[in-house]
């Protein structure tokens, strides 16, 4: 009987329940596979779906009621699903959210436990056909979890004080601990969770959680939840508005009955936690414009948070934060001077200082629509708040408060790309989407550094991608004010207009991106999203691909569908014609939903047997004449620990009875999604030659090695 190669799948995943916060002194890495197990995926970190129609994009007509049942129904098979993706005996599932596609596809987030703990960086998104079989899978921690114990070494008194020392906070207090996984860009270990709370010297609250590691006292993580901006767009300068508010008492109190009862309050300008003074008034007329009255900055604050609430139901179909129905609320005046403005997950709330010295009071439009969209990246994809995901949780929160701003339609405040240059008593601005670098500290353009950077200026390349890909290259006016987009790599691009490419972010937000998305991944789940939306040959698609080359960080992603019979001088390169024009051994070339293609629905698996094992794929052809050149698609997986190389994929050409090594690659070369590689075929031109990968493989442990879309020319 033939030995049966392991399953595999890749998810799209949510984070853990809070928006998480910096890492303290750890430099984020590639998760690091298990000791035992199955590879989760045979692609890392990220799936690479098949490209699906244009028809999967999400359903308007999904109710709450529908996507409560779909919820119910997802937590009724969780145990089937685990099974399905793979998981340990000790690991469960925890449904987070279900979104449906108009072509009837889901996509179901999940959280994880691990012998009843929270994994945290355990998040994942299930994506379903239409038929409800597991298509592909996206996993912030890309493999199964598997510790020796999760009794811990260290003691909670110990973990609670080395957590009090990790946050820059005065007065903290550890107020609890609890045991957890820690899966966040690191190998899973046992960890106590301690949440510390204090006040920073500018009167902000922390409320941090710290990760201790339970076996050395290492402290491997600090995750804020409480994150801070100073604001986006308008003051008290909006105008006479419109506000929905609710009869009560001998009046009316400030609360928005008809957008999920969102109110407002007062803070008195306390630092405490409590919610305030809901704001009354008995003639139903909220402020005079200026701040000698303290209904100024509320009315601002209501009709902030009205317009978020209407911008993301008209764009998105989105009720609420949550997409619950439920509003969050907001409290003004906080503390005396206090100059920013902070979303707090915790209480599900959001809170503006009155400015100082710097700033006018942050009660601006889309400082609500920035502050609130941190509370929909945590009820999504719980963008952790370090590293490039960090900065693409800023930016997230900036495109949406800037989107916020534009769909206000307000004359006071033209919309623009200008962050915060209505708060800024001195005229300037916080920060730009066109040129963010012209702040002096924010990047337009993404490195490997970038990750390294305060979120607040490595959005700065998500901000940047975003106004390339809506308003494209050179200089215009916008909102009254002048804007000049260019690239980093010197291409000249058109835009596709501000609603597609919020279109296009908020599915791959909601859909594709999970806890840890760097800014490449971040690339692949919008090309991923574009397709969706507007369809793998569509202006968008490409636009986006453009846009990311745009800020260095292009994506492996391609528009069209791929895979098809061409290969340049190869014939069959895509494997959509399956063995045509290849010699193979049995079964390498599949259209198995265990692994993922990197485009079409057929794709080469060498390997992935966990046992001795070679497996073969070849073709002969002419090489052009010129400087050819081989191009194929390689994802590696692995359940192999460590530096030591077991498992190989060899790359050859014989001409004659000469066999020339290309390249060779193996597990300890495992990769974050599909990767490009380019060899090559200059002194074989002319020639008449066999191309052939070679995948060999010990007993130890199984590594998987995929390969798609091989073109020469």
């Amino acid at each position: 009987m033939q030995v049966m190669r392991r399953v595999h799948m890749t998810t799209g995943a949510a984070t853990a329940a809070l928006v998480l916060g910096s890492l303290a002194g750890m430099t984020p890495a590639r998760a690091t596979a298990p000791t035992s197990g199955p590879v989760s995926g045979a692609v890392s970190g990220t799936a690479v779906p098949v490209a699906r129609p244009a028809a999967s994009r999400p359903d308007p007509g999904f109710t709450p009621a529908e996507r409560r049942a779909a919820m119910e129904e997802a937590r009724a098979e969780r145990a089937t699903t685990a099974r399905e993706l793979k998981l340990g005996s000790e690991e469960q599932l925890v449904v987070k959210d279900v979104l449906r596609d108009t072509d009837g596809g889901e996509h179901v987030r999940y959280e994880r436990t691990y012998g009843g703990l929270p994994v945290i960086g355990g998040d994942l998104v299930v994506h379903t056909s239409p038929g409800r079989s597991v298509s592909t899978v996206d996993w912030a921690h890309p493999s199964r979890v598997q510790l020796s114990s999760t009794t811990a070494s260290v003691p909670r008194a110990t973990a609670m004080a080395r957590a009090e020392g990790a946050t820059p906070a005065s007065g903290d207090t550890a107020r609890t601990a609890r045991r957890v996984v820690f899966a966040a860009l690191h190998k899973p270990v046992l960890a106590w969770e301690t949440r510390v709370t204090g006040t920073k010297p500018d009167g902000t609250p922390v409320d941090d959680l710290v990760y201790t590691n339970a076996r050395t006292g290492a402290v491997l993580a600090v995750h804020a939840g409480i994150e801070t901006d100073t604001g986006t767009g308008n003051t008290l300068y909006s105008g006479a508005v419109s506000l929905t508010t609710t009869p009560g008492g001998s009046g009316w109190n400030l609360t928005d009955g008809a957008r999920g009862g969102h109110s407002t309050y007062d803070a008195n300008n306390s630092t405490s936690t409590s919610r305030g003074t809901l704001f009354t008034d008995a003639d139903d007329t909220w402020g005079n414009g200026s701040t000698s009255s303290r209904q100024s900055a509320a009315a601002d604050a209501a009709y902030g948070a009205a317009l978020t609430w209407d911008f993301y139901k008209n764009s998105f179909g989105r009720t609420g934060i949550r997409n619950d129905g439920v509003a969050a609320y907001s409290r003004v005046h906080y503390g005396s001077g206090y100059e920013n403005a902070f979303w707090d997950d915790s209480c599900f709330c959001m809170t503006y200082g009155d400015g100082g010295s710097t700033l006018n009071p942050l009660v601006a439009l889309d400082v609500a629509g920035h502050e609130m969209s941190h509370g929909v990246t945590s009820a999504t994809a719980g963008l952790d708040y370090s590293g490039d995901a960090g900065g693409l949780n800023e930016a997230t929160s900036d495109v949406m408060g800037t989107m916020v701003e534009f769909s206000a339609n307000n004359a006071s405040d033209p919309g623009d790309y200008y962050i915060g240059e209505k708060i800024m008593k001195d005229g300037t601005y916080l920060r730009r989407m066109d040129n963010p670098s012209a702040d002096g500290s924010s990047v337009n353009c993404w490195s490997t550094s970038t990750k390294n950077l305060d979120p607040h200026y490595s959005s700065g390349v998500g901000n940047h991608l975003f106004y390339l890909l809506a308003e494209g290259t050179g200089t215009k006016t916008i909102g009254g004010r002048t804007h000049t987009g260019t690239t980093c790599n010197g291409t000249t691009l058109t835009g596709i207009g501000r609603s597609a490419a919020a279109a296009i972010w908020y599915r791959a937000l909601t859909t594709y991106w999970t806890s840890t998305t760097t800014y490449p991944v971040a690339a692949n789940g919008m090309v991923k999203a574009a397709r969706d939306l507007y369809g793998a040959s569509s202006t968008q698609c490409a636009a986006t691909v453009a846009a990311w080359k745009g800020v260095n960080a292009a994506p492996t992603e391609a528009c069209s569908t791929g895979g098809g019979t061409g290969g340049g001088a190869l014939a069959n390169g895509g494997f959509e014609s399956g063995a045509t024009s290849w010699t193979a051994t049995s079964g390498v070339i599949t259209n198995s939903t265990s692994g993922t293609p990197h485009a079409g629905s057929w794709y080469a698996w060498l390997d992935g047997y966990g046992t001795t094992h070679t497996d073969t794929l070849s073709q002969t052809f002419t090489v052009p004449s010129g400087t050819p050149s081989l191009r194929f698609y390689n994802a590696i997986s692995t359940d192999e620990v460590g530096s030591t190389v077991y498992d190989r994929l060899t790359v050859q050409v014989v001409s004659g009875t000469t066999t020339t090594t290309l390249a060779t690659y193996s597990n300890v070369n495992a990769t974050s999604g599909y990767v490009l590689r380019t060899l090559s075929l200059s002194a074989f031109a002319g020639k008449s030659v066999t191309l052939k990968f070679t995948g060999t493989e010990d007993s130890t442990a199984a590594t998987n090695f995929l390969v798609d879309d091989v073109s020469v020319g």
